[in-house]
């Protein structure tokens, strides 16, 4: 497979703070990677570091063979990178269908199938954003990010703070997304047990660096590993 992601000695953070360090990652067209590590690791800023919206203090960014370190945000966006942040950002002034139309881009997600895949969001389309619950903002935020047809998906906790039942409906569509249809996409996740199944690969951050990096599968079959990283191995 060709690469699609390369992130070369990557230092950022916030004004003169430095979060992440001396990070190395890569991943290939039609994969999917897994990012964890315990609260204050770093993942977000990472995240945030590829989207545009940290102070970059060294390294280099490619997406699809492109230099985008000196990239904008909305230029990046336009690149190719789809983003699902923590706080989900969609526009609570407009109607979930204004909300989807607005940034749909040409390509094989379109706002009849973001419909499709979320039936929820479709009975709501004419409601405004702020009138959805916080499990079908969260889907309108994702749906949002699938019309822009990006290269590469990013979902920073996409199921923190939903009950049970939205959980399995987000986790199932995001399932299909990267494993049924080849979507490449980073995921961060608190519980690695729910997001270790769906993707094909796994990175640890600890203290703004990589400790870890494997097989998705192999990392969710090693107890040890998962309670020395994340202390959840008897969760």
């Amino acid at each position: 497979m060709a690469e699609l992601l390369r992130v070369e000695q990557l230092r950022s953070g916030y004004g003169e703070a430095v979060v992440v360090q001396g990070i190395d990652l890569s991943l290939e067209r039609g994969q999917s990677l897994a990012l964890l590590g315990r609260n204050g690791t770093g993942k977000t800023t990472l995240m945030n570091s590829l989207v545009g919206v940290t102070r970059r203090h060294a390294g280099r960014i490619f997406l699809g063979g492109q230099d985008i370190t000196a990239l904008a945000p909305h230029q990046r966006a336009a690149a190719g990178i789809g983003w699902v942040p923590q706080e989900r950002n969609i526009f609570k002034s407009l109607t979930v269908d204004e909300n989807l139309s607005a940034v749909a881009r040409p390509g094989a997600w379109t706002v009849q199938r973001a419909y499709e895949m979320f039936p929820r969001l479709a009975e709501r389309k004419s409601n405004m954003g702020n009138q959805l619950s916080g499990g079908e903002q969260q889907m309108l935020a994702v749906a949002r990010a699938l019309v822009l047809n990006p290269k590469l998906l990013l979902l920073d906790e996409p199921l923190e703070g939903l009950a049970p039942i939205i959980v399995e409906e987000l986790l199932r569509s995001i399932a299909r997304v990267v494993r049924d249809e080849g979507m490449s996409a980073i995921i961060v996740e608190q519980n690695p047990r729910m997001i270790l199944p769906i993707t094909h690969q796994a990175v640890v951050l600890d203290r703004g660096t990589v400790v870890h990096r494997g097989d998705s599968a192999a990392l969710l079959a090693d107890p040890s590993q998962l309670d020395r990283w994340l202390a959840v191995a008897r969760a």
